[in-house]
């Protein structure tokens, strides 16, 4: 089980820092882009099919990112549980039976 949930937590980093890759490889389509240079309409993958690539990959790795999360989070509550969870409670030792106090002493009367 352990083994499972390490290897679903690479591959899940992996998802991420590809979804990443792909969402900034993506040209921007708002005019903000202009103002920074990116205005040009030059593309790794050429003006219209780099799009359609990008965005499909954008939408598996964002499919893949959110049933890995969901498939972490399940595996997560039922794994090794916590270290405060996972024994039982110690027992308290039963304190020593003490004495019966001694009755106190009324104080010495003062003369008035």
């Amino acid at each position: 089980m352990f083994l499972a949930y390490y290897l679903l937590t690479a591959f899940y980093v992996f998802t991420c820092l590809a979804l990443l890759l792909v969402i900034l490889l993506q040209q921007g389509k708002g005019d903000m882009a202009a103002a920074f240079g990116g205005g040009s309409s030059q593309s790794a993958f050429g003006a219209r099919a780099g799009a359609t690539v990008l965005s499909k990959a954008t939408a598996v790795l964002a499919a893949l990112f959110m049933i890995c999360a969901m498939a972490l989070a399940i595996i997560g509550q039922r794994g090794p549980g916590s270290v405060v969870t996972g024994g039982a409670a110690p027992v308290a030792p039963k304190p020593a039976p003490t004495a019966p106090a001694k009755p106190a002493t009324p104080p010495p009367q003062q003369p008035k």
